[in-house]
Protein backbone atom coordinates (compact mmCIF):
# COMPACT_ATOMS: atom_id res chain seq x y z
CA UNK A 1 0.00 0.00 0.00
CA UNK A 2 1.49 3.58 -0.72
CA UNK A 3 0.23 7.10 -1.42
CA UNK A 4 -1.64 7.11 -4.95
CA UNK A 5 -1.74 10.92 -4.61
CA UNK A 6 1.99 12.05 -5.09
CA UNK A 7 2.93 13.36 -8.86
CA UNK A 8 6.74 12.61 -9.16
CA UNK A 9 9.68 10.42 -10.28
CA UNK A 10 8.75 6.83 -10.16
CA UNK A 11 10.45 3.78 -9.24
CA UNK A 12 10.56 0.63 -11.12
CA UNK A 13 8.14 -0.40 -8.71
CA UNK A 14 5.75 2.87 -9.87
CA UNK A 15 5.54 4.10 -6.35
CA UNK A 16 6.91 7.57 -6.24
CA UNK A 17 10.36 8.65 -4.91
CA UNK A 18 9.01 11.23 -3.17
CA UNK A 19 6.94 9.29 -0.83
CA UNK A 20 9.78 6.31 -0.82
CA UNK A 21 12.07 9.60 0.87
CA UNK A 22 9.07 10.30 3.04
CA UNK A 23 8.61 6.43 4.46
CA UNK A 24 11.91 6.30 5.12
CA UNK A 25 12.74 9.26 6.93
CA UNK A 26 9.97 7.81 9.60
CA UNK A 27 11.71 4.19 9.43
CA UNK A 28 14.87 7.01 10.86
CA UNK A 29 13.37 8.83 13.19
CA UNK A 30 12.03 5.65 14.65
CA UNK A 31 8.50 6.33 14.13
CA UNK A 32 6.40 3.27 14.16
CA UNK A 33 4.37 2.43 10.90
CA UNK A 34 1.08 0.93 11.52
CA UNK A 35 -1.37 -0.81 9.72
CA UNK A 36 -3.15 2.31 8.42
CA UNK A 37 0.02 4.20 7.34
CA UNK A 38 0.87 4.49 3.58
CA UNK A 39 3.91 1.52 2.88
CA UNK A 40 6.09 0.85 0.21
CA UNK A 41 4.80 -2.65 -1.44
CA UNK A 42 8.66 -4.00 -0.70
CA UNK A 43 8.16 -3.01 2.97
CA UNK A 44 4.87 -5.29 3.04
CA UNK A 45 6.13 -7.90 1.13
CA UNK A 46 9.15 -8.42 3.58
CA UNK A 47 6.95 -8.58 6.72
CA UNK A 48 4.47 -10.65 5.35
CA UNK A 49 7.36 -12.94 4.68
CA UNK A 50 9.29 -12.85 7.48
CA UNK A 51 6.44 -12.98 9.91
CA UNK A 52 5.22 -15.65 8.23
CA UNK A 53 8.14 -17.75 8.61
CA UNK A 54 7.75 -16.97 12.53
CA UNK A 55 4.43 -17.84 13.17
CA UNK A 56 5.05 -21.18 11.18
CA UNK A 57 8.46 -21.74 12.82
CA UNK A 58 6.37 -21.55 16.17
CA UNK A 59 3.67 -23.78 15.56
CA UNK A 60 6.23 -26.56 13.37
CA UNK A 61 8.17 -25.90 16.79
CA UNK A 62 5.40 -27.50 18.94
CA UNK A 63 6.22 -30.98 17.40
CA UNK A 64 9.52 -32.18 18.29
CA UNK A 65 8.66 -30.64 21.95
CA UNK A 66 5.32 -32.55 22.56
CA UNK A 67 6.39 -35.97 21.67
CA UNK A 68 8.25 -35.39 25.03
CA UNK A 69 5.51 -34.15 27.13
CA UNK A 70 4.11 -38.12 27.78
CA UNK A 71 8.03 -39.17 28.70
CA UNK A 72 8.94 -36.09 30.75
CA UNK A 73 10.45 -37.87 33.76
CA UNK A 74 8.73 -36.29 36.48
CA UNK A 75 5.15 -34.53 36.28
CA UNK A 76 6.67 -31.21 37.24
CA UNK A 77 8.52 -32.13 33.82
CA UNK A 78 6.00 -32.83 32.22
CA UNK A 79 3.83 -29.68 33.20
CA UNK A 80 6.65 -27.39 32.23
CA UNK A 81 7.27 -28.63 29.13
CA UNK A 82 3.54 -28.52 28.35
CA UNK A 83 3.28 -24.67 29.29
CA UNK A 84 5.88 -24.29 26.97
CA UNK A 85 4.47 -25.97 23.83
CA UNK A 86 1.07 -24.32 25.03
CA UNK A 87 2.88 -20.36 25.03
CA UNK A 88 4.67 -21.42 21.08
CA UNK A 89 1.33 -21.83 20.30
CA UNK A 90 0.22 -18.86 21.70
CA UNK A 91 3.20 -16.91 19.75
CA UNK A 92 2.28 -18.34 16.28
CA UNK A 93 -1.18 -16.70 16.78
CA UNK A 94 -0.04 -13.52 17.93
CA UNK A 95 2.23 -13.69 14.54
CA UNK A 96 -0.64 -14.31 12.35
CA UNK A 97 -2.64 -11.38 13.37
CA UNK A 98 0.17 -9.61 13.22
CA UNK A 99 0.64 -10.53 9.18
CA UNK A 100 -2.83 -10.55 8.85
CA UNK A 101 -2.99 -6.78 9.66
CA UNK A 102 -0.79 -6.33 6.10
CA UNK A 103 -3.48 -7.97 4.09
CA UNK A 104 -3.00 -11.74 4.42
CA UNK A 105 -5.34 -14.40 5.43
CA UNK A 106 -3.82 -16.93 8.16
CA UNK A 107 -5.27 -18.98 5.79
CA UNK A 108 -3.35 -18.36 2.80
CA UNK A 109 -0.49 -18.71 4.66
CA UNK A 110 -0.98 -22.18 6.39
CA UNK A 111 -1.87 -23.15 2.33
CA UNK A 112 1.69 -22.05 1.56
CA UNK A 113 3.16 -23.88 4.29
CA UNK A 114 1.27 -27.05 4.14
CA UNK A 115 2.40 -26.68 -0.48
CA UNK A 116 6.03 -26.01 0.84
CA UNK A 117 5.76 -22.22 -0.76
CA UNK A 118 6.39 -20.88 3.07
CA UNK A 119 9.83 -21.22 5.06
CA UNK A 120 9.61 -22.16 9.19
CA UNK A 121 13.27 -22.47 10.86
CA UNK A 122 15.09 -25.66 9.87
CA UNK A 123 16.29 -26.16 13.57
CA UNK A 124 13.07 -27.87 13.81
CA UNK A 125 13.98 -30.26 11.12
CA UNK A 126 16.00 -32.27 13.66
CA UNK A 127 14.52 -35.07 15.37
CA UNK A 128 14.41 -35.14 19.50
CA UNK A 129 16.35 -38.50 20.27
CA UNK A 130 16.74 -38.09 24.21
CA UNK A 131 15.39 -36.30 26.76
CA UNK A 132 18.87 -34.02 26.76
CA UNK A 133 17.03 -33.15 23.29
CA UNK A 134 14.16 -31.20 25.18
CA UNK A 135 16.61 -29.49 27.52
CA UNK A 136 19.18 -28.49 24.58
CA UNK A 137 16.09 -27.06 22.66
CA UNK A 138 15.08 -24.60 25.45
CA UNK A 139 19.09 -24.09 26.29
CA UNK A 140 20.00 -23.17 22.65
CA UNK A 141 17.03 -22.99 20.28
CA UNK A 142 15.25 -20.83 22.48
CA UNK A 143 18.57 -19.22 23.27
CA UNK A 144 19.17 -19.03 19.54
CA UNK A 145 15.73 -17.38 19.64
CA UNK A 146 15.97 -14.49 22.37
CA UNK A 147 18.90 -13.72 20.72
CA UNK A 148 17.06 -12.84 17.05
CA UNK A 149 14.00 -11.73 18.89
CA UNK A 150 14.89 -8.96 21.11
CA UNK A 151 16.05 -6.71 18.68
CA UNK A 152 12.71 -7.36 17.15
CA UNK A 153 10.58 -5.53 19.89
CA UNK A 154 12.40 -2.25 18.42
CA UNK A 155 11.06 -3.04 14.64
CA UNK A 156 9.54 -0.40 12.89
CA UNK A 157 6.51 -2.24 12.14
CA UNK A 158 4.02 -1.57 15.14
CA UNK A 159 2.31 -4.86 15.40
CA UNK A 160 5.15 -6.76 14.66
CA UNK A 161 7.35 -4.75 17.98
CA UNK A 162 4.18 -5.01 19.78
CA UNK A 163 3.89 -8.86 19.76
CA UNK A 164 7.36 -9.67 20.38
CA UNK A 165 7.28 -7.78 23.67
CA UNK A 166 4.83 -11.04 25.17
CA UNK A 167 6.84 -13.53 23.22
CA UNK A 168 10.39 -12.57 24.41
CA UNK A 169 9.45 -12.39 28.28
CA UNK A 170 8.33 -16.59 27.51
CA UNK A 171 11.05 -17.42 25.46
CA UNK A 172 13.48 -16.24 28.68
CA UNK A 173 11.48 -18.95 30.66
CA UNK A 174 11.58 -21.45 28.22
CA UNK A 175 15.65 -21.07 27.77
CA UNK A 176 16.20 -21.01 31.42
CA UNK A 177 13.66 -24.08 31.66
CA UNK A 178 16.24 -25.72 29.16
CA UNK A 179 19.25 -24.64 31.08
CA UNK A 180 18.20 -25.65 34.33
CA UNK A 181 17.42 -29.42 32.26
CA UNK A 182 20.81 -29.26 31.07
CA UNK A 183 22.48 -28.69 34.44
CA UNK A 184 20.63 -31.20 36.27
CA UNK A 185 21.74 -33.48 33.61
CA UNK A 186 25.61 -32.63 33.32
CA UNK A 187 25.48 -32.56 37.34
CA UNK A 188 24.12 -35.54 37.68
CA UNK A 189 25.67 -39.31 36.52
CA UNK A 190 27.71 -40.17 34.36
CA UNK A 191 24.96 -41.43 31.90
CA UNK A 192 22.96 -38.07 32.49
CA UNK A 193 26.22 -36.07 31.46
CA UNK A 194 26.97 -38.13 28.25
CA UNK A 195 23.14 -37.20 26.85
CA UNK A 196 23.46 -33.61 27.87
CA UNK A 197 26.96 -33.32 25.89
CA UNK A 198 25.52 -36.11 23.00
CA UNK A 199 22.59 -33.31 22.76
CA UNK A 200 24.76 -30.42 22.64
CA UNK A 201 26.82 -31.66 20.04
CA UNK A 202 23.72 -32.64 17.63
CA UNK A 203 22.30 -29.17 18.28
CA UNK A 204 25.11 -26.85 18.54
CA UNK A 205 25.87 -26.33 14.89
CA UNK A 206 21.91 -26.29 14.16
CA UNK A 207 21.39 -23.33 16.32
CA UNK A 208 24.43 -21.29 15.15
CA UNK A 209 22.61 -21.86 11.70
CA UNK A 210 19.36 -20.43 12.95
CA UNK A 211 20.64 -17.31 12.44
CA UNK A 212 20.37 -17.59 8.68
CA UNK A 213 22.75 -17.31 5.99
CA UNK A 214 26.68 -15.08 6.08
CA UNK A 215 25.78 -11.13 5.89
CA UNK A 216 26.99 -11.84 2.31
CA UNK A 217 25.22 -14.37 1.30
CA UNK A 218 22.10 -12.81 2.82
CA UNK A 219 18.89 -11.80 0.12
CA UNK A 220 16.73 -9.63 2.12
CA UNK A 221 19.32 -8.23 5.09
CA UNK A 222 20.48 -4.96 3.80
CA UNK A 223 16.98 -3.84 2.93
CA UNK A 224 15.32 -5.14 5.57
CA UNK A 225 18.41 -3.42 7.85
CA UNK A 226 17.30 0.02 6.25
CA UNK A 227 13.98 -0.21 7.31
CA UNK A 228 14.56 -1.10 10.64
CA UNK A 229 12.86 -4.24 10.18
CA UNK A 230 15.97 -5.82 11.57
CA UNK A 231 18.42 -4.23 14.27
CA UNK A 232 21.36 -6.18 13.50
CA UNK A 233 22.96 -8.51 10.91
CA UNK A 234 22.91 -12.51 11.25
CA UNK A 235 26.64 -12.44 11.32
CA UNK A 236 26.62 -9.93 14.57
CA UNK A 237 23.76 -12.00 16.23
CA UNK A 238 25.70 -15.28 15.71
CA UNK A 239 28.52 -13.52 17.34
CA UNK A 240 26.79 -12.57 20.01
CA UNK A 241 24.97 -16.15 20.88
CA UNK A 242 28.42 -17.59 20.83
CA UNK A 243 29.73 -15.15 23.31
CA UNK A 244 26.92 -15.86 25.81
CA UNK A 245 26.90 -19.08 25.46
CA UNK A 246 30.04 -20.29 25.49
CA UNK A 247 30.50 -19.24 29.46
CA UNK A 248 27.21 -21.00 29.91
CA UNK A 249 28.19 -24.65 28.99
CA UNK A 250 31.60 -24.08 30.68
CA UNK A 251 29.84 -23.34 34.13
CA UNK A 252 28.34 -26.65 33.78
CA UNK A 253 31.13 -28.44 32.74
CA UNK A 254 29.95 -29.33 29.19
CA UNK A 255 31.98 -29.01 26.35
CA UNK A 256 31.34 -26.93 22.77
CA UNK A 257 31.78 -29.29 19.99
CA UNK A 258 34.07 -26.86 17.93
CA UNK A 259 38.01 -27.41 17.66
CA UNK A 260 38.36 -24.25 16.42
CA UNK A 261 36.65 -22.42 18.85
CA UNK A 262 39.05 -20.06 21.17
CA UNK A 263 38.73 -16.40 22.96
CA UNK A 264 39.84 -13.80 20.79
CA UNK A 265 41.03 -10.81 22.32
CA UNK A 266 41.41 -8.37 19.67
CA UNK A 267 37.60 -8.21 19.80
CA UNK A 268 36.66 -9.49 22.65
CA UNK A 269 34.67 -12.70 21.72
CA UNK A 270 35.00 -15.94 20.71
CA UNK A 271 36.46 -17.40 16.93
CA UNK A 272 34.71 -20.36 15.93
CA UNK A 273 34.77 -23.07 13.06
CA UNK A 274 33.03 -22.95 10.12
CA UNK A 275 29.61 -23.61 9.40
CA UNK A 276 28.24 -26.54 7.39
CA UNK A 277 26.51 -24.45 4.64
CA UNK A 278 25.72 -26.90 2.53
CA UNK A 279 24.00 -28.76 5.23
CA UNK A 280 21.96 -25.53 5.75
CA UNK A 281 20.44 -24.74 2.63
CA UNK A 282 19.78 -28.62 2.24
CA UNK A 283 17.61 -28.30 5.17
CA UNK A 284 16.05 -25.43 4.17
CA UNK A 285 15.13 -27.35 0.64
CA UNK A 286 13.39 -29.53 2.16
CA UNK A 287 16.00 -32.40 2.72
CA UNK A 288 16.51 -32.50 6.45
CA UNK A 289 15.87 -34.78 8.68
CA UNK A 290 12.53 -34.55 9.63
CA UNK A 291 11.21 -32.14 7.11
CA UNK A 292 8.69 -34.58 5.44
CA UNK A 293 7.58 -35.66 8.86
CA UNK A 294 6.87 -31.81 9.79
CA UNK A 295 4.59 -30.82 6.79
CA UNK A 296 3.15 -34.21 7.31
CA UNK A 297 2.36 -33.79 10.75
CA UNK A 298 1.04 -30.26 10.24
CA UNK A 299 -0.78 -31.17 7.22
CA UNK A 300 -2.81 -33.94 8.84
CA UNK A 301 -3.39 -31.58 12.25
CA UNK A 302 -4.95 -29.31 9.55
CA UNK A 303 -7.31 -31.60 7.69
CA UNK A 304 -8.46 -33.25 10.87
CA UNK A 305 -9.13 -29.38 12.34
CA UNK A 306 -11.33 -29.07 9.55
CA UNK A 307 -14.82 -29.85 11.53
CA UNK A 308 -13.55 -27.45 14.49
CA UNK A 309 -13.17 -24.25 11.84
CA UNK A 310 -16.06 -24.87 10.12
CA UNK A 311 -18.07 -24.99 13.73
CA UNK A 312 -16.30 -21.72 14.94
CA UNK A 313 -17.51 -20.16 11.30
CA UNK A 314 -21.60 -21.54 12.36
CA UNK A 315 -21.51 -20.80 15.11
CA UNK A 316 -19.87 -17.15 14.49
CA UNK A 317 -22.40 -16.64 11.86
CA UNK A 318 -25.22 -17.38 14.55
CA UNK A 319 -24.23 -14.83 16.13
CA UNK A 320 -23.94 -12.27 13.67
CA UNK A 321 -27.46 -13.21 12.60
CA UNK A 322 -29.23 -13.13 15.61
CA UNK A 323 -27.34 -9.33 16.33
CA UNK A 324 -28.36 -8.12 13.08
CA UNK A 325 -32.21 -9.69 13.94
CA UNK A 326 -32.05 -7.75 17.30
CA UNK A 327 -30.66 -4.50 15.86
CA UNK A 328 -33.86 -4.34 13.52
CA UNK A 329 -36.66 -5.42 16.42
CA UNK A 330 -35.10 -2.37 18.41
CA UNK A 331 -35.56 -0.22 15.70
Amino acid sequence: MYSQGLIGAQTETGEDEAFLERFQARIDAEEKIEPTDDMPEGYRRTLIRQIGQHAHSEIVGMLPEGNWITRAPTLKRKAALLAKVQDEGGHGLYLYSAAETLGVSREQMTEELLAGKAKYSSIFNYPTLTWADIGAIGWLVDGAAIMNQIPLCRCSYGPYSRAMIRVCKEESFHQRQGYEIMMTLARGSSEQKEMAQDALNRWWWPSLMMFGPHDTDSVHGDQSMRWKIKRFSNDELRQRFVNATVPQAEFIGLEIPDPDLKWNEEKQGYDFGPIDWDEFWRVVRGNGPMNRERIAARRKAHEEGAWVREAANAHAAKRKARAEASRIAAE
